[in-house]
């Protein structure tokens, strides 16, 4: 490391006496008077500084070290003066670019704000507050990640709190961009860059949070050189901390400093969106991402008609009255249109005119029933044509996913105990999929992320077990600040069902012992559920399946009375004997054989 002679002894100008004689030592750089260190890391410094050629204290930016040469130099200016003009309400403004006996800076209008270490408590900081701050911190950086311009050093001391107004950053462009990293990969290029200031936000946010730094190394960058790819360290949030962290928020932190990379925000825009979503969330009770999905329902439907819808539509038209089992089969064969049914037969206006005080309709038959034949022909006519607003890169995952749904509602049926109502169950099922299903039609993107950390990936060390993937919760909360199941339950209230349909749209939570049912409402709920797992069981690789059935079995065996090789029959779409299959029906309704 350098030595700090330049700043710490006033460098290029000796100590200055103070009135009267008295000794009394002025530290200067240049024409600035240093008043105290701010904070320092491996890489930057940061003093608040005196200017006397504008009569006011300023920040001041500066390398741990000098440039090594002239070209060095020459591409630090170059890097800096840009940075210098971006222009966005979260980052500092700049007042000068410059230098000092070859030592560059970058001094910033400090505005009167606290850094964020001036703030920070051994018991950090609450978590709607440290979101807030990150959320407007972040803007700042995804603009400049987004102009090409990464910052390098992202620490605690970077970021400024006022006391009104917004969160901003400083110190963009003012390390030297390392010309290799620890373990010699080669420079860093623009997205490598930002790609590390992100895992470094993740850091700053565990910070925040616990109260703690990382791997007690308040230093960013030095703790991600102790994390994979560069070392071995992992980095989690503690479970006992000061400040409640809500499980939400703990699993975006989380997956931003993830030890495998593939699971981290490869940008701060993404970081940003699922940091927004929790803090909406917290804000108005879960509206959060949910308003924000509900909008793009309300501009662009549900989902789209599936294909084909036309020749279904049309046979809608020969259909005569009376017929209606007949109609349900047709219904039911095109999810959209069987949720847009359920969707208008328990509004508040067809349940408060035809069925004052009844409970919610959960059978396509009843739905048809109510809404009559024109009914079912609008609503099929209301839907767009398949793939809608899908690009075709995704449509497959959206096909992919519906006819899983599909393939559940049947295995549901085989599935519910004597007495029930074969459709009711088939319907759960299919509800307990509506989150899933919307999120892949309005949000292709980020339903893929989360099956992409969903993913088992291959351990870091040869030999040691693969890395689990997240739980779908966790890994739905990580990218969208909300949980799948959340999302069809948003959309079930405002269709007008009650709480305890809605409940029965929830899958039950990974892990846990299925037990005695109290109630039809459970024992319906632990049916479709069951079902459900059984359809993602075919998503794991080949190897794992067998396993997998067996996990379910174990979970469910006593209150559905299932074994592994029921499980395993039902997987390859073969109704096991024992369960008094309605096969026939349901497989003409899937439109398998």
């Amino acid at each position: 490391m350098p030595s700090l002679a330049p700043i710490t002894q006033s460098p290029g100008l000796p100590a200055s006496q103070g009135e009267a004689g008295t000794a009394s030592p002025v530290r200067r750089f240049g024409r600035f008077q240093l008043l105290a260190l701010v904070g320092k890391s491996q890489r930057t410094m940061l003093w608040e500084v005196d200017d006397p050629r504008v009569g006011q204290e300023l920040l001041l930016a500066l390398p741990r070290q000098r440039p090594a040469d002239s070209s060095e130099a020459d591409l630090w200016h170059q890097n800096a003066r840009r940075a210098a003009r971006l222009d966005h309400p979260s980052l500092a403004h700049v007042v000068e670019v410059g230098e000092h006996d070859r030592w560059p800076f970058i001094a910033y209008d400090r505005g009167g704000a606290a850094t964020l270490d001036e703030r920070l408590t051994s018991s950090g900081l609450p978590a709607a507050q440290a979101v807030a701050w990150s959320i407007e911190a972040l803007e700042g950086l995804a603009f400049a990640h987004e102009a090409g311009i990464a910052h390098h050093d992202l620490q605690t001391p970077m970021i400024l709190l006022p006391d009104q107004g917004r969160a901003r950053l400083v110190g963009v462009g003012v390390a030297l961009e390392p010309r290799h990293d620890a373990v010699q990969h080669g420079a860093l290029g623009p997205r490598r860059a930002a790609e590390r200031d992100v895992l470094a936000f993740g850091l700053l946010l565990h910070h925040v949070l616990s109260g703690q730094p990382a791997l007690e190394q308040a230093d960013t960058t030095k703790v991600i050189e102790r994390m994979p790819p560069l070392g071995r360290e992992m980095v989690r949030l503690p479970w006992a901390t000061a400040q409640t962290i809500p499980e939400a928020l703990r699993a975006i932190v989380n997956r931003a400093t993830d030890r495998q990379e593939r699971q981290r925000y490869r940008s701060a825009r993404t970081l940003l969106r699922a940091l927004e979503g929790w803090l909406a969330a917290q804000d108005d009770g879960g509206g959060g991402p949910l308003a924000h999905l509900l909008e793009r329902l309300r501009s662009g439907g549900l989902l789209p008609a599936m294909p084909g819808a036309a020749r279904h539509t049309a046979s809608l038209a020969l259909m005569e009255r009376g017929r209606n089992d007949e109609l349900a089969e047709v219904v039911l064969k095109d999810v959209a249109l069987t949720f847009e049914m359920l969707r208008l037969v328990n509004s508040a206006s067809v349940r408060g005119v035809m069925a004052a005080g009844s409970a919610p309709i959960l059978t396509m038959r009843r739905a048809i029933d109510m809404l009559g034949l024109n009914g079912v022909r609008r609503a099929a006519l209301s839907l767009r044509a398949w793939p809608g607003a899908l690009s075709e890169a995704h449509v497959p995952e959206l096909e992919r996913a519906i006819a899983q749904a599909r393939r559940a509602g049947r295995m549901a049926e085989w599935l519910r105990p004597a007495g029930y109502d074969a459709e009711v169950v088939h319907l759960l099922a299919l509800l307990q999929n509506l989150g899933r299903l919307v999120a892949r039609y309005h949000f292709p993107e980020e339903a893929a992320q989360i099956e992409r950390l969903m993913r088992p990936a291959p351990a870091a060390v040869p030999g040691e077990p693969d890395e689990p993937g997240m739980t779908e919760a966790a890994a739905s909360f990580a990218v969208l600040g909300v949980d799948l199941d959340s999302i069809g339950q948003a959309i079930g209230r405002q269709w007008g069902l009650d709480a305890g349909v809605l409940q029965m749209m929830q899958r039950m939570p990974a892990g846990t012992l299925a037990r005695a049912a109290h109630g039809d409402d459970e024992l319906l709920r632990q049916s479709a559920s069951c079902a459900n797992e059984v359809v993602d069981v075919g998503l794991l690789p080949v190897a794992a399946q067998a396993g997998a059935l067996h996990r379910i079995a174990q979970r469910y065996a006593r209150v559905l009375g299932v074994s592994q090789a029921d499980l395993q029959q039902l997987a390859q779409g073969k109704p096991p004997d024992r369960l008094d299959p309605v096969g026939t029906r349901a497989q003409a309704r899937d439109g398998s054989t």
